[in-house]
């Protein structure tokens, strides 16, 4: 089929969101939908829920991509999948609709785990944090840990229950309530309290959606949604962005949704970690020559709440080289090496902002020098801190630090 005969198909897949009723949940023409495909995609408990099922049936193998070059031959043939809840919200609909224009899909979406559970809770869902752990990373949950927060989350399996309440009784959370809602719209359907301190539930059904009531604790770690987390926060050996500058240095390389930073000379990982922090869809590669140094920031990255943070091992500027372009640069270390800048200017996406710091004279000059070649804007920062002097006080003065900003043309 030529390419113009295939952008101009009719809707031929239909993606039905099923629950754990269920046929007796799904709408007539979600029915007609699924009685009317050649080819049925789904899971294995999918399947069971839409028996009976008189097509040929697809149970998704693993991983689920290996499915597609197959679901993409039947282009134009009557095809259904079967999905869980709503498929646009952490389901397969996303992935789905990127391999496919939506003109060729018609959807129905079924009411979502998150929407199942703030009905039985009562929670409004616009003031409600809504997540997902499933396939990923526990510690995705930190930065949303804030006093009466309400939380929503997809969990991986029955253990997840039980990770999230050591978690939170580590960070000083401990007095959270923890709702378990399982299999809900079903006869199946059951539902579980627990303070997190005091969690001690077993036998949680695999497919649950879990609630979470947050209670800080008087010495709970509560994080601050201000760039300039406190020091104390990283682990580090020194090689720091310091908590002022560092909130001086988010506000100039100014991060947009999306966005990718490069965070050269990483040390810690501050810088990185931060941005990350500004935003769900923000990426940074944190670029580290020190061995030990590297494995710190992938500490402190999971510790903070920001487990997908890249970070590359090697040593500027050869580790630049071959990764993808970014929206924005850091370079807290390395400047005075032969090609860093050059480099790092060559690479930054139009428009991209690139943000230097030094507090040696040498890499000060590097500074001057790009000034006096790109523009930009330069800016010396100096922070005291007021420290005992005897029974007194007194300031006493950080190094200073010199910034260079500058937005590539």
């Amino acid at each position: 089929m030529s390419d113009d005969a295939l952008s101009s198909l009719s809707p031929w897949l239909t993606i039905v969101g099923i629950g754990e009723d269920g046929r007796a949940g799904l709408s007539p023409a979600a029915i007609a939908a699924l009685d009317e495909a050649g080819m049925v995609y789904g899971g294995s408990r999918h399947i069971a829920l839409a028996a009976p099922v008189n097509a040929d049936v697809r149970v998704w193998p693993r991983p689920i991509s290996d499915a597609y070059p197959g679901l993409l031959a039947r282009r134009g043939q009557p095809t259904c999948i079967l999905a869980t809840g709503d498929p646009f919200h952490y389901g397969i609909g996303a992935e789905i609709a990127r391999l496919l224009p939506a003109a060729e899909m018609r959807v129905f979406p079924h009411p979502s785990a998150f929407s199942l559970a703030a009905a039985r809770l009562g929670w409004p869902l616009a003031e409600t944090v809504c997540l997902t752990l499933h396939g990923r990373a526990l510690e995705r949950i930190v930065p949303h840990l804030q006093p009466g927060a309400r939380l929503l989350v997809l969990t991986w399996d029955g253990t997840t229950p039980e990770a999230v309440a050591t978690l939170l009784t580590d960070r000083g959370f401990g007095g959270s309530l923890l709702t378990i809602l399982e299999a809900m719209g079903g006869p199946r359907e059951r539902r579980h309290e627990a303070k997190a301190d005091a969690f001690a539930l077993t036998d949680i059904d695999p497919l649950n959606t879990l609630a979470v009531d947050v209670v800080a604790d008087a010495d709970a770690r509560v994080m601050a949604l201000s760039a300039g987390l406190d020091d104390s926060w990283f682990e580090h050996d020194g090689q720091l962005t310091k908590a002022d500058i560092r909130a001086v240095t988010l506000a100039a390389l100014r991060p947009r949704a999306g966005q990718l930073l490069w965070d050269i000379g990483a040390g810690a990982g501050s810088i990185s970690i931060e941005w990350m922090l500004r935003h769900p869809s923000l990426r940074s590669l944190a670029i580290e020559a020190n061995p030990s140094r590297a494995l710190r920031i992938a500490r402190n990255a999971a510790r903070l709440g920001v487990p997908d943070l890249r970070v590359v091992e090697g040593e500027a500027p050869a580790a630049m080289r071959g990764l993808d372009r970014p929206d924005a640069i850091f370079i807290g270390g390395g400047i005075t090496r032969p090609g860093v800048l050059d480099l790092a200017i060559d690479a930054l996406a139009t428009g991209g902002r690139l943000v230097a710091n030094v507090v040696t004279l040498e890499g000060e000059a590097v500074l001057l020098a790009a000034f006096a070649r790109h523009g930009g804007r330069l800016k010396r920062l100096s922070i005291a801190h007021a420290d005992p002097v005897g029974h007194l006080h007194g300031w006493r003065t950080a190094m200073p630090v010199t910034q260079w900003v500058w937005t590539k043309p």
